[in-house]
């Protein structure tokens, strides 16, 4: 007799590709029409799964992992960050949580170049110009944004997006900084001709740009606090494709608003999908340019995700320590 499948709630609907393999190999329960799942039914798929998908937009917190059923063993996120589930408690309960890192690395970095780009150069405001029918021809000193080359790039958290974005920076003739945990191995850090700052406020005050690209964690929350913040020179850009909590970002909105920052581009927000209406009205007026948290949305990307999501699954049930389990050690 065959073993029984093990049901696999799925709190999101995910590409078709991924969705079809699920269901070949497991008792796959999916979510159909792509609404956020309710607090309630979350609670019934820990009390009856076997493995729960969550995505990065679900809090698993004390109170759901509480709830969970003997049976249920494997939290595996569809997501690279854990920021929302509490992993500590989870492995105090002897449920293993997973991640997919790795395989949105270029997708996030193409997003962080292409708002740094999107803002030095106006892009998103000047897209505007020629559908509103203002546009009476070119002038001379209409539009100007700032030239990239031999500006300097302050990347934030210099781990596998980080790398990723120094090398497309460094084509575009940016001079390369960076802020981490610690210091890169000098493997990585000679071919980008990066430099490293151990301290962030100091790193901060000669940047012309700052990409945040660390995770979100209890240490990197509000991390560009409004103090780190002030010490941006006024011509400075601010990109994060990261997780909002890392920028104080009412700190940011009124700096923003009050010329004290040349601008910012933003793909994720500290209470999103809530959004300052401050900042709405500064990306309205060309200030700010505003992504609706798109940085991995790539059909590539996504259902390598949903891949790495199965594997992990699979090795757990086969049991086997999957590939991409997740420890408190390493938050």
């Amino acid at each position: 007799m065959s073993r029984k499948k093990p049901l696999v709630i799925v709190t999101r609907k995910l590409p078709a590709a991924v969705e079809t393999r699920m269901c070949e190999l497991f008792d796959a329960k999916l979510n159909a029409d792509d609404k956020p799942m309710t607090r309630h039914a979350i609670e019934e798929a820990f009390r009856i799964a076997d493995v729960i998908v969550p995505t990065v937009t679900d809090r698993i917190d004390a109170g759901l992992i509480g709830l969970a059923g003997p049976q249920m063993r494997l939290i595996a996120n569809y997501g690279n960050g854990v920021d929302n589930i509490d992993v500590g408690l989870a492995v105090e309960r002897g449920i293993t949580v997973t991640n997919t890192p790795g395989v949105l690395t270029e997708d996030t970095a193409d997003m962080s170049m292409a708002l740094i780009l999107a803002v030095a150069r106006r892009l998103a405001e000047g897209a505007q110009i020629i559908p509103s029918g203002d546009w009476a021809g070119w002038a001379p000193t209409w539009m100007l944004g700032r030239r990239l080359t031999g500006k300097r790039l302050g990347i934030v958290g210099m781990g596998r997006i980080g790398q990723a974005l120094a090398r497309r920076a460094k084509a575009f003739g940016l001079q390369i900084h960076y802020h981490n945990r610690r210091r890169v191995p000098l493997e990585i850090e000679e071919p980008l001709e990066a430099n490293y700052w151990e301290s962030l406020d100091q790193m901060l005050a000669r940047m012309d740009i700052v990409s945040v690209n660390c995770p979100h964690t209890p240490a990197t929350y509000h991390l560009l606090s409004a103090r780190r913040l002030k010490c941006l020179r006024p011509h400075a850009i601010v990109v994060n494709t990261s997780r909002g909590e890392v920028i104080d970002e009412q700190a940011l909105a009124r700096m923003l608003d009050a010329g004290e920052l040349s601008g910012a581009g933003l793909d994720v927000f500290e209470h999103e999908p809530a959004v300052s209406q401050k900042l709405i009205r500064l990306a309205r007026a060309g200030r700010v340019t505003l992504l609706p948290h798109m940085g991995s949305a790539t059909e590539e990307g996504r259902i390598a995700m949903g891949e790495k999501v199965i594997i992990n699954i699979k090795s757990f049930m086969d049991g086997h320590r999957p590939p991409a389990m997740v420890l408190p050690s390493m938050l």
